[in-house]
């Protein structure tokens, strides 16, 4: 059983079940409609929020204890989220298929991480949007949350170089307050990026 499955069998949810405040900002900034695919999405409050409104949302987690906590939070909130249970290392990305793609504080080793995200830029169609707010490499010292290993942290060229051909809408790094549930509590040090895919 991998750690996140432990993790998520809590009946408490981790990192509680509002969204994530980056995340809510951008959606009322860019009125994001649609199919939207939420990586490593966990306990699902941010999916929830976003068929909350009105989205077609799916979610990807490697963690089958999060998926059915992300079933009951949208039962719970009287919306529809699809679940699907994906090793990010042997996801297939489909071509320009989502609307949307959302990411929050989805972690992984460095080789993974770079092919998430060029993933991430063959799946999104044109003229869509990629969101995501993660901790940056700088983030260990905070104690407020998120990988104690590097290797698991993000930097800022890994945006620029990947997504250099794509319209920046948002890309921040620097200290945010966050408090979402009982491990992303206090002053953090984080990574947003709002990418848009060039129209054809």
């Amino acid at each position: 059983m991998n750690q996140w499955n432990e993790r998520f069998q809590a009946e408490k949810y981790v990192y509680g079940t509002e969204p994530n405040v980056f995340l809510s900002e951008m959606q009322k900034k860019l009125q994001l409609t649609g199919d939207v695919l939420a990586i490593a999405e966990g306990e699902g409050r941010n999916a929830v929020f976003l068929a909350e409104q009105g989205m077609n949302v799916t979610t990807w987690d490697y963690a089958k204890s999060g998926l059915q906590k992300t079933k009951r939070l949208a039962d719970e909130r009287g919306v529809t989220v699809k679940t699907q249970l994906v090793d990010l290392n042997e996801a297939e990305w489909e071509k320009d298929h989502w609307d949307e793609m959302v990411c929050i504080f989805g972690h992984f080793p460095t080789d993974l991480r770079k092919k998430t995200l060029n993933g991430v830029k063959e799946a999104v169609k044109p003229g869509s949007y990629f969101v995501t707010e993660v901790y940056s490499r700088y983030q260990i010292p905070y104690k407020s949350g998120g990988p104690k290993d590097l290797d698991f942290l993000y930097t800022h060229e890994e945006f620029i170089q990947t997504f250099h051909d794509w319209r920046i809408v948002h890309f921040f790094m620097g200290e945010v307050i966050r408090n979402e549930g009982e491990l992303h509590n206090g002053l953090a040090h984080v990574i947003q990026f709002v990418g848009q895919k060039p129209a054809q």
